[in-house]
């Protein structure tokens, strides 16, 4: 099924030689054609968000119908028209509007910079993987979240498919291994290769921000314990820090919206919208252009650490106040009661959380009667930068086909954002936990997610998807290092 992107793609179509997305671009019964990496979740993704999309021969001989044969045997998923001319692909669009994509060798002839045909930019992507190049171009036209939205794509079925064939012949009962095996598919999903990449090392993006709606009482912890508890994280002291030392993950903080100025830190990135939202109960939390930065910012710190070599993400987040916006997000995007999605957070007694269900209630019927159906505005209104900035992580992390384990209630409220604004990102996204907080459950519900660990968590901090990342470790560990019944010389079932 073909939908929009959620907002204005900087081209209209895509023409791709073969050999960006296949290697042999010529194949031969003995040398058969495989898909250049990240290439069949890339067109995937690019024909779900509306653009056209071609492919030409290039240097490869071959007609029309050589082209789509090829496409075929690699399994690339709704190439569009397969058309053995340049100038026929590039044909009917605004000079500017299609994006002609080749494959050079590396190093890339400098020359070819600036390139143009018949008006058209040209990329060469080299022995880079596809995705990750178009994803650079894309950013550099229209921004970093909106890039990741167009090349967030489903999950490939084919890789999918033979992971699971594949725990047929390992050494075991089927299904014996139960989730373990649905988190290897689904890993195998999002790389789009089985067995499925070792999701290791992990990185954990702390994001932080302060809520003016601390000022109406909703959380007994002073707003200055935002900032306090980023210099701990920056020092290592805090519980994010000691689980990710125990899981070999690297933490880093983003202040996306903090109330404070911090000292130059290596493990810090000063990434401020604003210094802390307006009071979501008596207006907006923040305006659409800056809940639009923080998507950026977010999309932005995961294609950063991917880059840096993280084979897997993980959310994490810090602020006072922050479950009150999570629980308007929720209540907003749902409908579902505000009794029913929020918590005490820090730990509130009765008649605050009374007071609290009062203000989310209010802030999410005025949000639903402004904005209805538009995530975006109901972010605006309502929610957090950190909750913003999550939510371009998570997309950002969907486009470059790594894994993201998400935490608690606030990651979770997050994940709801970003389903509404680039449905199917969802399916890209581990549920590491279910939060103590009843937002979580409501939308992991919403979401149809069946979280890994249920601890009685509550911290946030990214403490329970740290968790998680063993159990996601493993999953794909077994895939790749379980014998089959053949190699152990062990006799299955009959």
């Amino acid at each position: 099924m073909t939908s929009s992107p959620p907002f204005p793609a900087p081209v209209d179509r895509i023409v791709f030689e073969l050999a960006a997305l296949v290697t042999p671009a010529d194949p031969t019964p003995d040398d058969p054609p495989c898909p250049r990496s990240g290439a069949r979740r890339l067109v995937g993704a690019l024909v779900r968000r509306g653009l056209e999309v071609r492919v030409v021969a290039g240097e490869a001989p071959g007609t029309a119908e050589d082209i789509a044969q090829v496409l075929q045997q690699a399994g690339i998923p709704g190439a569009g028209v397969a058309v053995e001319d340049l100038a026929a692909a590039t044909a009917g669009t605004e000079p500017g509007r299609t994006l002609v994509v080749i494959r050079r060798p590396d190093p890339i002839d400098t020359a070819l910079a600036g390139t143009t045909v018949a008006g058209h930019p040209v990329l060469a992507v080299g022995d880079r993987p596809v995705h990750r190049a178009v994803l650079d171009w894309l950013t550099a036209e229209a921004g970093a979240f909106v890039a990741s939205a167009l090349l967030c794509g489903p999950l490939d079925e084919r890789a999918e498919s033979a992971t699971r064939a594949q725990h047929l012949r390992l050494t075991k009962p089927p299904g014996s291994l139960g989730r373990l095996e649905d988190v290897a598919a689904q890993l195998a999903g999002i790389a789009a290769t089985s067995p499925p990449p070792l999701p290791r090392p992990a990185a954990i993006a702390v994001f932080a921000g302060d809520h003016g709606v601390h000022a109406q009482r909703v959380s007994p912890w002073p707003q200055e314990v935002t900032a306090q508890m980023v210099g701990n994280l920056l020092t290592g002291g805090a519980a994010i820090n000691v689980l990710a030392r125990q899981v070999g993950a690297e933490v880093v903080v983003i202040d996306v919206g903090t109330a404070a100025t911090f000292e130059p830190h290596a493990g810090l990135t000063d990434a401020k919208v604003r210094r802390g939202t307006a009071d979501l109960t008596v207006g907006p939390a923040m305006t659409v252009d800056e809940a639009l930065q923080a998507l950026d910012i977010g999309a932005t710190a995961a294609a950063g650490l991917v880059e840096a070599g993280a084979a897997c993400l993980v959310t994490g987040d810090m602020g006072i106040a922050n479950t009150t916006p999570s629980a308007a997000l929720i209540a907003s995007l749902t409908e579902l009661p505000a009794a029913s999605v929020t918590g005490r957070g820090t730990g509130i007694d009765d008649a605050w959380l009374t007071r609290k269900i009062a203000l989310v209630a209010a802030a999410a019927a005025r949000a639903r009667y402004a904005h209805g159906e538009d995530p975006l505005a109901v972010l605006a209104e309502v929610g957090g930068l950190e909750h913003a900035a999550l939510a371009g992580f998570l997309v950002g992390a969907a486009a470059l086909q790594v894994p993201v384990i998400v935490d608690g209630v606030i990651a979770a409220s997050a994940l709801l954002v970003a389903s509404r604004l680039v449905p199917g990102v969802e399916r890209c996204v581990i549920a590491g936990h279910r939060s103590v907080e009843p937002g979580s459950g409501a939308v992991l519900t919403a979401l149809d997610l069946v979280p890994l660990i249920d601890l009685d968590l509550r911290l946030g901090e990214g403490t329970g998807a740290a968790l998680a990342v063993p159990l996601v470790e493993a999953a794909a560990r077994v895939v790749r290092e379980m014998a089959t019944f053949d190699e152990a010389g062990v006799s299955d079932k009959t």
